[in-house]
């Protein structure tokens, strides 16, 4: 049972549960209800089941080689939540790492194949090899870990969108008569990969200021190494100020179609929240204020992805 729980954290599983809920409310709340019911559609509800399934086992296989090779960082910043080598052996962490990696490309060849969508195969094998190339060199690089690792975030409301726009046969009837559904379907795809990218780019950099120490023992140059903290909290904040901006006009947009329970919950759960983070940022000194940060962000994360659901009620 030990063994059960240390591999449930070793592949983190909240943020797996993040994968599954983001993808899956994007299907409910976005593609069946901005989308027409086609006479034909090739990617049906069992292909989306199996692409969140290669999802999670990707997710889950990078998780742990990035921990195989951060053991001797992890033992400067975390010594008490290693699983690697004080749990799980490392050749077991490999063996893990190999087998839902495969799975998970197997996994994307075989829906791509069945539904003609032959790029997801291939772009599962790319997603393996960056999560692999990040956790043995790219994070310790300035700012490509940060931005590779935010990008792979915003893939995974992109790759369901990329599957539902090559497989559904659009018509200019939806339940609006909306003659501009493929532009809307696009746009509401960037407005949630977009806010994964820039909350997950804020999120590892404040990482990167906790983790600091360890990363500077072992010759990372992550950018508070190569910048100071000073300058990466600068960094951090200009985003949070960008994203609070963006979500800003998104609220005046709504608002004008009466959407007044949305706009309350965006400024309540989301743009708040952000504007305390930056608050606390300014005051953050020791590696203990930084993981609150981190935290914190996480939790503007999970409201950003809550907030699909409002496209369930008003569309």
């Amino acid at each position: 049972m030990k063994l059960l729980f240390a591999f449930f954290r070793l592949i983190r599983w909240p943020n797996l549960l993040f994968i599954v809920l983001a993808q899956m409310l994007f299907y409910y709340c976005i593609v069946e209800r901005i989308t027409v019911y086609p006479l034909e559609s090739k990617f049906n509800f069992y292909s989306l089941l199996f692409l969140i399934t290669a999802s999670v086992l990707i997710a889950s296989a990078g998780y742990i080689i990035n921990d195989y090779f951060d053991l001797n960082i992890d033992q400067v910043n975390k010594p008490a939540k290693l699983i690697i080598d004080k749990v799980i052996k490392r050749r077991w962490a490999i063996v893990w790492h190999m087998l839902l990696s495969m799975l998970g490309i197997g996994i994307g060849f075989y829906i791509g194949i069945s539904n003609q969508l032959y790029w997801l195969g291939f772009a599962n094998l790319v997603c393996v090899m960056l999560l692999f190339g990040y956790s043995v060199s790219l994070k310790k690089k300035f700012l490509i870990g940060n931005i590779l690792t935010a990008g792979l975030t915003a893939w995974v409301i992109l790759v369901v969108y990329l599957c539902y726009q090559d497989s559904f046969h659009y018509t200019v009837q939806t339940r609006h008569a909306d003659p501009n559904v493929k532009i809307r379907f696009t746009r509401m795809a960037l407005l949630y990969a977009g806010f994964a990218f820039v909350i997950s780019l804020i999120r590892e950099v404040i990482k990167d200021m906790e983790d600091r120490e360890g990363d500077e023992k072992f010759g990372c140059r992550t950018l508070p190494i190569a910048w100071g903290i000073p300058a990466s909290k600068v960094f951090v904040g200009v985003w949070i100020i960008v994203l609070i901006g963006i979500l800003g006009i998104v609220q005046f947009y709504v608002m004008q179609f009466n959407w007044w329970w949305s706009a309350f919950y965006c400024i309540l759960a989301i743009i708040i929240p952000l504007l305390l983070i930056l608050k606390r940022l300014n005051r953050a000194q020791v590696a203990a204020d930084y993981h609150s940060l981190s935290v914190a962000v996480k939790v503007v994360m999970f409201t950003g992805i809550l907030s699909m659901i409002f496209f369930r009620i008003y569309l």
